[in-house]
């Protein structure tokens, strides 16, 4: 069962990411208080996997994830995938490529987690999301199917 373990956002630039109890992710933007959210970005919420943070030796948060998980392989998970995380819809909308911060952790980081830095997503449902919760795999619902069908009109 995969689910949601750790949950963090950025409260200010600049200053390391902090745990929360609870999110409120909001549609088209990300975490309701993450300095990181942005209208219209498919990089609204990063998750990564503890299987990988553990495997290089990184503590949960540290690598700058909002959704730290559990029993999911994101490296099989696709792009145009939906995902159910608490009461939010999330849709994958791209891997994250790490960036030099990762060489702040470790050098060789950056290098070491290519293709394993975890995956972006934008929200296309609000709602809060809690450790705990599971990480459901959905359809794509009609809802969005007909959004997206109107926009490439």
């Amino acid at each position: 069962m995969a689910e949601v373990l750790h949950l963090f956002q950025s409260v200010a630039h600049g200053e390391p990411v902090r745990e929360f109890e609870e999110v409120y992710a909001l549609e088209n933007k990300g975490f309701k208080d993450c300095v990181h959210g942005r209208s219209g970005s498919t990089r609204q919420v990063l998750l990564m996997d503890i299987e990988t943070l553990e495997e290089f030796g990184i503590p949960p948060g540290r690598a700058k994830e909002n959704i730290t998980t559990r029993g999911i392989e994101i490296s099989e998970l696709s792009l145009g995938q939906f995902m159910r995380v608490g009461e939010a819809l999330l849709e994958i909308t791209q891997p994250c490529t790490p960036c030099n911060q990762m060489d702040e952790i470790r050098v060789g980081l950056q290098d070491a987690l290519r293709g394993r830095r975890g995956i972006l997503c934008r929200v296309v449902e609000s709602g809060k999301i809690r450790p705990g919760q599971q990480i459901e795999i959905v359809e794509q619902q009609a809802s969005v199917k007909s959004e997206a069908h109107d926009q490439a009109r």
